[in-house]
């Protein structure tokens, strides 16, 4: 029948499929596979930035991590960093703080002046602080910090407090310069973590993507958590970088943050409303002049 078949396209003057595909149709079939593939690649480079990993070792060192239950937090403390809460509803502590500003900056602002006396008997030590892109866009209501004033939004909220992470590093640098206590901040890439759990709440349409662990998309477009460790790591345990205190990270290289992160005086007052907020007096927070 096969063979009937072909004669019978031979007699009307048609060829078969295959033999009218010519070798330039075979060039341009591949031409457009391979921009597809490198589109993908691109789009995932976008959403989950590059990976980078760092081979050297804290031996007799001590590493403080916090959120190290799940997620890049996790699998930082078995090779190092730090994460917090993202895009939540609008809860407040037992202090009386919206959780986002919280969690994600107050909590680290506080820990890190209460262990300063011991980071610079210990120097040379280091603060690492993790960011994210989402400091981009984000602003200091001073006069509005946990949203009593204004309608709650979980995104505005959790770039201010990823903002606050990038200003607190900075102005930490800033008056830690001449103790030998290094202060860093960076943005791990998106990564397939619990800590996207709020995000479902607010935007549906992810679920797809983000709230199955195996899902293929998730799993092609997003680091995994040990990827996403590695910027951490690399601020923590890389040589020579005592230089860079103060700058911003991103797929362990040195990135440009974006304006909002580069205010000195928001910088500088965002400290001092922390340390009211905190109850810390001014001897507890050390200005540059008097640690240098």
């Amino acid at each position: 029948m096969k063979s009937s078949a072909k004669a019978a396209c031979w007699r009307s003057g048609q060829q078969p499929m295959m033999d009218r595909v010519t070798p330039s149709d075979r060039v341009n079939y591949g031409a457009v596979l391979a921009l597809a593939v490198i589109s993908f690649m691109l789009l995932r480079k976008w959403i989950a930035g590059g990976v980078c990993k760092s081979c050297a070792r804290l031996d007799g060192k001590t590493v403080v991590i916090t959120g190290a239950n799940t997620g890049i937090g996790r699998e930082t403390a078995k090779e190092m960093a730090r994460r917090g809460v993202m895009m939540c509803p609008k809860l407040i502590t037992e202090d009386g703080f919206e959780t986002q500003l919280a969690v994600n900056h107050l909590g680290h602002f506080l820990l890190t002046n209460l262990l300063l006396g011991m980071l610079k008997r210990s120097s040379p030590s280091r603060v690492v602080n993790v960011s994210s892109v989402a400091h981009i866009g984000g602003k200091i209501e001073f006069d509005d910090l946990f949203f009593d004033k204004r309608p709650y939004s979980p995104l505005v909220s959790y770039k201010q407090s990823k903002l606050a992470n990038v200003l607190f590093s900075k102005e930490l640098a800033r008056r830690m310069k001449g103790t030998g206590v290094s202060s860093y901040c960076l943005h791990p890439g998106v990564i397939r973590t619990e800590l996207n759990r709020h995000i479902l709440l607010w935007y549906p349409m992810m679920k797809t993507i983000l709230s199955l662990p195996m899902n293929i998309l998730s799993m092609l477009l997003m680091k995994t958590p040990w990827q996403g460790a590695q910027t951490s790591i690399y601020c923590a345990v890389t040589e020579g970088l005592e230089r860079k205190s103060g700058c911003y990270f991103s797929d362990c290289a040195e990135k440009d943050p974006a304006p909002e992160g580069k205010d000195d005086a928001v910088a500088r007052r965002l400290w001092e409303e922390s340390s009211l907020l905190v109850g810390l007096n001014s001897t507890d927070t050390p200005d540059c002049k008097r640690s240098s």
